[in-house]
């Protein structure tokens, strides 16, 4: 009898629940299985030994070992009064999902309802009341509502943390976990911040020998290499330096900048030795990561000495063989784009019992006789790349990840990282499989992290941490189908990304619950561990389990004999399939990472991550989303990952220039959410709609920002003299609005200066790059011309050492900058004309004006980052930017009433001494002044 509560047999291979049956939750692994799914699970050796000593304390199953299960918190203020009270602790879920109460909700909905009717009767009031005076007619305003779902998520617990996440009382089985890093120019992406990243994953508090990391290196240049293979060797004493005294965060470089260092471990009095002598190591290992671009040059020359001029000048291994991948002084087969398929495993599968490091000795000061001290697997990956080939940037990368890791681990949940993105709290990779591995998480594809930044300007200037999409947005998604995939930390399961449907899922989809299976797809029979036997083999053939064809997958009959494996997550399956990284299994994954390999499969459409857009990374989630998966939502704190943002103007600019036009791509693809299935939430389909068409916004904001501003210049208006009901309307929508701001903000946890801040970047990227990107695309459809984008530089340009936001002040002038500091002339000049009029006698109604002049100035409010951004480094004073604004205001305003050309024909004393006819014209259409514009 395995050790554990309950009785649990099996039966055909297959764990059965105490009192028989299949387990309700449906899937293979779960703690609802009984004791037997927990002995199967230890894949330690010791595990045995240590489990029968063990003792069931309260609130555990089994033995516990925390290098070998997932914690989670089932204390009885969780467990609380409703369904799970008396229900056997075996028998609870891994996570809860609690609704907000009623009372909180019901007003929001009302509120919702109230401002979708008076934004109706607005517009119906504003197209039944035109301006016959206006230059070119009635204009009829559009506007793109952004829905916000009602939230339905778990509620937050102390500190952000989802009340389900919190470490401790009951243990479930953890499942192997692949980890993909992706990196392509090590001169924009700086190598130490990969070389970081690497080692707070080797670092992390998961079971060693169930965590593979994978980096993509898609420039294939040896410094990358070099660099992984410094971190491998400085992790034999940063890793266990983290285990023996809980060191959070196991970023070395974000952990040795912390002010304060808050003791989490068992040895305090070898603490500040310990810390000094790895501050040391670091120090050390900083300084060659800085020093290998010359190392690998000085080396290369003197092996290319004797190679005469005209001839290749390779590039050279620390061991003297010649780099496979880029050059530094490129050649034929080996430049960016043209190199050869490389796979290199810095740091082998660890075995599956513990080793203790060694005691401190005179040679190594470090006492770790009582931790362990294996690393986890590292593999470096740089796939084939040749001319005439697309290649697909990321999603390819990720593509040829997906294939290679399946040959040499397979695990069956991925998790994904951009290369400047560090393992924040250790305890994350354990938060995210409790979404995986709970009750009927079988239909969950991916669990998506809020994405968090450091280096960012305490003023957050241009709206870098973006709380309102990851805070406000992905968290009510998770009271529908789910959050979108935002590119960076998701942990998926590895199956969605093969093309498998979900084990069970609703026919008719949310929107036809009862029409059975008229609008379903044909449904596929769920895997079961029954078709990896010889007879299903015999009855369906070698992979009649694939729910397409195998050609889909590739030539390559290695990997599509791992797929079954990844579809059966369970301990058996994992059991039976040891990973050795041999020869024959590094030149499989070799074969399956090169160029030509994805040619006429399905890789790209209906397998993998998807081509044809920038943002992979949406349309992926989209994909996976109508076939009727689910998405979780996980937020904890401390955060579970942060990584860097561009501060700079103009790269955050290009930034989301790439984002938006990759959302428009969709929106004009076979993609289009307005066409996916019916397995798509009708609600969610409304968010994706919202996601890929709000780059059309700038089209109406640029004629709100600069309209009612030419309009003081022309004295033309083209809106009619607002009426009761007009201000009646307006009051209701604004009031609405703001209302429902404020209670999502609350709910969110956001500040009302980041709610804010996140509004006045909105008017600057809807000004600049959303109008770009609606330009780009429609070129792209009209003419199909493919859109090309230079990668987002996270090198800083600025003198860090000097100042840390050195960067925010430094100008690169773009062409994305034309249209707002347009709008900002047009508004000052505007403005200071109304005001010169005034004055000069042409407009006497001073108070009908004060509202556009208003208008006008909240405009240029919403632009001050723009403007304090690019004044470089004169926009360290605030200040600045109100003078020149003030000056080019008063500057206007003395030319107007000065040079008479500019109003000769209109009102004020010059209009009096040609009979008064202007001054008449004048109050006419100042009559038609419009100073509340929507």
């Amino acid at each position: 009898m395995a050790p554990g509560v309950g009785d649990g047999r099996r039966n055909n291979g297959e764990v059965v629940p105490a009192g028989g049956g299949r387990c309700v939750c449906g899937f293979q692994v779960c703690a609802c299985a009984g004791a037997a799914a927990v002995a199967s699970a230890a894949s330690s050796a010791d595990m045995d030994k240590m489990a029968l000593a063990a003792t069931a304390t309260e609130g555990q199953i089994g033995a516990v070992n925390d290098e070998s299960w997932v914690a989670v918190d089932l204390s009885d203020d969780l467990s609380g009064d409703g369904a799970d009270a008396g229900v056997a602790l075996e028998d609870r879920p891994v996570f809860r999902t609690e609704k907000i109460k009623g009372i909180l909700l019901h007003p929001y909905r009302v509120l919702i309802f109230v401002r979708l009717i008076a934004f109706s009767l607005f517009v119906v009031w504003r197209i039944s009341h035109k301006n016959p005076d206006a230059i070119s007619g009635s204009v009829s305003p559009g506007c793109w509502i952004n829905s916000k779902t009602e939230p339905d998520q778990p509620r937050p617990g102390p500190g952000g943390a989802p009340a389900a996440l919190r470490p401790g009382r009951r243990h479930i089985p953890p499942a192997g976990l692949d980890i993909f890093v992706t990196t392509a120019d090590p001169f924009k992406e700086p190598i130490l911040s990969t070389a970081n990243s690497i080692l707070s994953i080797l670092a992390a508090d998961y079971p060693v020998e169930k965590n593979t990391c994978y980096l993509s290196d898609d420039s294939g240049m040896l410094l990358t290499y070099e660099a992984m293979a410094e971190a491998a060797k400085f992790a034999t004493v940063w890793v266990p330096f983290c285990r023996k005294h809980g060191i959070e965060p196991r970023g070395p470089e974000s952990y040795f900048e912390l002010k304060s260092h808050p003791y989490m471990g068992r040895a305090q009095e070898d603490f500040v030795n310990d810390r000094r002598r790895v501050r040391k190591e670091y120090d050390e290992f900083k300084a060659r990561i800085n020093g290998l671009e010359h190392d690998i040059k000085q080396r290369s020359d003197g092996y290319n000495a004797n190679v005469k001029d005209g001839e290749p000048r390779a590039t050279w291994m620390s061991d003297g063989t010649q780099w496979q991948g880029t050059w530094v002084e490129p050649s034929e087969n080996h430049r960016k784009g043209d190199h050869a398929g490389i796979v290199l495993v810095l740091l082998n599968h660890p075995s599956h019992t513990r080793q203790l490091g060694p005691p401190a000795s005179a040679d190594n000061p470090l006492d770790f006789s009582l931790v362990d001290v294996r690393l986890p697997m590292l593999v470096y990956v740089a796939r084939e790349k040749r001319p005439g080939h697309n290649h697909q940037k990321k999603a390819g990368a990720m593509n040829a990840l997906t294939r290679a890791s399946a040959v040499l681990s397979n695990s069956p949940f991925i998790l994904n990282l951009d290369c400047d993105h560090y393992i924040n709290n250790s305890q994350a990779l354990r938060a995210g499989i409790c979404f995986m591995l709970g009750r009927d998480s079988d239909t969950v594809a991916f669990v998506q992290f809020p994405q968090r930044f450091e280096g960012v300007d305490p003023t957050d200037l241009y709206a870098n941490h973006n709380r309102i999409f990851f805070d406000g947005t992905l968290r009510a998604l998770d009271g529908m189908q789910g959050p979108i995939y935002v590119g960076t930390g998701c942990l998926f399961r590895r199956t969605t990304l093969y093309g498998f449907d979900p084990p069970r899922i609703n026919v008719g989809g949310p929107c036809f619950p009862m029409l059975g299976g008229m609008f379903a797809k044909t449904k596929y029979e769920k895997p079961g561990l029954e078709l990896t036997t010889k007879a299903a083999t015999i009855a369906k053939g070698k992979h009649g389990f694939l729910p397409m064809p195998k050609k889909s997958y590739g030539k390559s009959d290695a990997f599509v004999d791992t797929i079954p494996k990844a579809s059966h997550p369970s301990p058996y399956s994992a059991a039976e399939a040891a990973v050795v990284a041999d020869e024959a299994a590094i030149a499989e994954a070799v074969a399956v990472c090169t160029a030509a390999y994805e040619k006429k499969t399905g890789w790209g459409s209906s397998i993998g991550w998807v081509y044809g857009t920038v943002t992979e990374d949406v349309v992926t989630g989209y994909r996976m989303h109508i076939k009727g998966w689910r998405s979780r939502y996980c937020s904890i704190y401390p955060h579970a990952f942060i990584g860097t943002a561009p501060i700079n103007l103009t790269e955050r600019l290009y930034q989301v220039l790439r984002w938006s036009t990759g959302s428009l791509e969709i929106f004009f693809s076979k993609n289009n959410p307005l066409f996916g299935s019916t397995f798509l939430h009708p609600l969610q389909r409304v968010a994706y709609i919202n996601i890929t068409t709000y780059p059309f916004t700038a089209i109406f904001l640029i004629f709100y920002t600069t309209v009612p501003a030419l309009s003081f210049v022309t004295g033309h208006f083209i809106v009619q003299r607002p009426t009761t009901m007009f201000y009646v309307y307006l009051l209701i929508v604004l009031g609405t609005l703001l209302i429902l701001a404020v209670l999502e903000v609350k709910w969110a946890g956001v500040t009302v200066f980041e709610w804010f801040r996140n509004g006045q970047f909105w008017m600057t990227a809807s000004c600049s790059a959303y109008l770009a990107a609606v330009l780009q695309v429609l070129f792209k459809v009209v003419f199909r011309r493919d859109i090309s984008f230079k990668l987002t530089s996270k090198q800083p340009a600025g003198d860090e050492k000097k100042d840390p936001y050195a960067d925010l002040y430094v100008v690169r002038w773009t062409w994305l900058m034309v249209t707002p500091i347009i709008i900002i002339l047009v508004n000052i000049i505007g403005s200071a004309v109304a005001f010169a009029k005034v004055l000069d006698g042409e407009w006497t109604h001073w108070l009908k004006v004060a509202g556009g002049v208003f208008f006008n100035f909240w405009v240029l409010f919403h632009l001050y980052p723009f403007a304090k951004g690019l004044l470089g480094k004169h926009g360290k004073t605030p200040v600045v930017v109100l003078v020149w604004w003030a000056f080019t205001f008063v500057i206007t305003a003395v030319l107007y009433i000065n040079i008479p050309h500019f109003h000769a024909s209109g009102g004020g004393h010059h209009a009096a001494k040609h009979g008064g006819h202007g001054a008449h014209h004048g109050t006419k259409h100042l009559d038609h002044v419009f100073f509340g514009w929507p």
